[in-house]
């Protein structure tokens, strides 16, 4: 279980022993629910803050590892399903026994995911919160 649904509900189960009324327990709940999405929305938007930050930094070390990470995983993604499919078609008829290195791409997609945001994660997070 995610912890930010731990967080909910065990937030719930406090309210429904706390507050006996039904309605009063339905508007404390929504209240809560309210609260835990304005920080979190506080929390993304402070990350987005420090990652604007680190974009306009004129030290390559800092505002360049974003774009570094994203042409690796670019190149990665270039040499599995461009260049290797065709280079091993081509170099199979002159040298058949010669095999081009195939690299594992599982963590390569998780690292790109992560970069692009497709994690779902927060996506699942929001979702579940506004049920």
């Amino acid at each position: 279980m995610l912890p930010i649904t731990e967080i909910i509900s065990g937030g719930i189960k406090i309210i429904d022993k706390i507050i006996p009324d039904a309605e009063a327990k339905e508007k404390a709940q929504k209240e809560f629910e309210l609260e835990l999405l304005r920080t979190l929305q506080n929390t993304d938007n402070q990350q987005a803050e420090i990652n604007k930050a680190e974009a306009q930094h004129q030290n390559i070390f800092v505002a360049g590892w974003r774009p570094f990470i994203g042409w690796v995983c670019g190149a990665a993604f270039c040499w599995q399903y461009i260049l290797y499919p065709i280079l091993s078609w081509a170099i199979a008829f002159r040298y058949p026994d010669i095999k081009l290195p195939n690299i594992n791409t599982d963590n390569i997609f998780e690292l790109t995911m992560a970069m692009l945001g497709l994690g779902g994660l927060r996506t699942f997070e929001k979702v579940k919160l506004r049920k």
